[in-house]
């Protein structure tokens, strides 16, 4: 491993522990009484629209059981709702209620106000440089690019 690479794992460590600090963060604004792992349900939701609760589980990779209870939890908290499919009388599609909605975009409102106070002050070729540069670290081989949808 070179000097070069030890210092980039450092810093994607520390990448990667301000990013979870600010989706637990993000995750209480959502509503505090939930596991954040909610919140990237409900973020999924937020971004795609309804589905189907197991498409949604295995989008964000939790089991479906786990998926089912926090769904089953924020319906009693009137921030999704149930539907049947119109395709499908059998099937059900969760989506998030007009709370739901709303609560996603005051948490990931906290999540771009926390954004912009730590690039506060950069110029627009360095925030150009730095996006650049992440994309083409996030690239898959074969020219793909990794997402998660929020």
């Amino acid at each position: 491993m070179t000097p070069a690479t030890t210092r980039l794992g450092f810093e994607l460590n520390a990448l990667l522990s301000a990013s979870r600090a600010l989706t637990e963060r993000s995750a209480a604004a959502f509503h505090e009484e939930l596991r954040p792992a909610a919140f990237h349900l409900a973020r999924w939701l937020y971004a795609y629209g309804p589905a189907r609760p197991s498409a949604v589980a295995e989008a964000v990779a939790m089991d479906r059981s786990s998926a089912s209870a926090l769904f089953g939890r924020m319906t009693s908290l009137g921030l999704v709702r149930s539907d049947r499919a119109p395709e499908d009388g059998r099937s059900v599609l969760v989506s998030l209620t007009d709370t739901g909605r709303t609560q996603v975009e005051r948490a990931l409102a906290l999540r771009q106000d926390e954004l912009e106070q730590r690039v506060e002050g950069w110029s627009e070729d360095d925030l150009d440089r730095l996006v650049s540069l992440l994309h083409r670290f996030n690239e898959l081989p074969g020219g793909g690019v990794q997402r998660d949808g929020g």
